[in-house]
């Protein structure tokens, strides 16, 4: 029987790459993003060229009511989702004390209240039947403070302590959790967040959306609950645990300003 992933933020990014590894392995795609001409263009080229079926639902996940019409619309058309893919997100820089409010507020909207609304709606589900996929795109900014990017890094470390926690409540239920944490990664994120000048985009760490995807999709299947994108970056995560904060702060800082 053939099984259903619906994606977020597929329009580009890890969000289109997440697509292709799903798509490789024949399971049918629901792509949901903001922008149309984007997720059609894509459900095009993965429906020929892996002959699967590819629902496109473009909307702004930052609305409560588009959330829930999503579910009852999918709901409407006999569609389970297998595998939840919570991938929309964006960043912002600068200091918090000078930063647009309403720009803030949409970013918590996104990466953590919408996160949290659509594992609620569709992963019951999943429990029911006793099998699925939650893949929560996170960050290694999961596991520190963010000077200059403050609200973004807050966000992620929400993302990965929710994942974490739900894994271990669903833990022996047949539903797999897991938290997908690259480091800098070449998309148009750091445009969007106005870092495309800062420190962390020039180091031998960056890794390409595709290479991201293919890690986020295997650690999934694999029920691997944190899964940090690339040996580099796990070498540089895991000893941070036990640095000094004060000194994680100032690299943290050093890396995300947009100098």
């Amino acid at each position: 029987m053939s099984k259903t992933a619906l994606i977020t933020g597929a329009s580009a990014g890890i969000g289109t790459e997440l697509a292709r590894r799903f798509a490789i392995d024949r399971i049918n795609l629901v792509l949901v993003a903001r922008r149309r001409d984007r997720l059609e263009a894509l459900a095009g080229e993965l429906s020929t060229t892996h002959g699967i079926s590819v629902e496109v639902l473009p909307m702004d996940l930052t609305d409560a009511r588009e959330r829930e019409k999503l579910f009852h619309q999918l709901k409407e058309k006999g569609l389970a989702i297998d595998y939840l893919v919570n991938n929309a997100g964006f960043g912002d820089s600068g200091p918090f004390l000078e930063s647009d409010w309403a720009r803030q507020q949409e970013m918590i909207e996104l990466n953590i209240t919408a996160l949290s609304h659509l594992t609620r709606l569709f992963v019951p589900d999943m429990v029911q039947r006793r099998q699925g996929g939650l893949l929560n795109v996170a960050s290694t900014a999961a596991f520190l403070p963010g000077p200059y990017m403050s609200v973004y890094y807050a966000t992620k470390a929400y993302v990965l302590s929710f994942t974490e926690a739900l894994a271990r409540e669903l833990k022996g239920r047949g539903v797999r959790v897991s938290a997908l944490c690259p480091g800098p990664v070449v998309t148009e994120f750091q445009q969007q967040a106005n870092i495309k000048n800062a420190r962390m985009f020039s180091g031998p760490m960056v890794l390409s959306a595709e290479r991201v995807a293919r890690i986020g999709y295997d650690g999934l299947m694999r029920g691997k609950t944190v899964n940090i994108a690339g040996l580099l970056m796990k070498l540089t995560i895991h000893p941070l645990r036990l640095t000094p904060r004060a000194v994680v702060r100032a690299v943290s800082a050093a890396l995300t300003r947009n100098h």
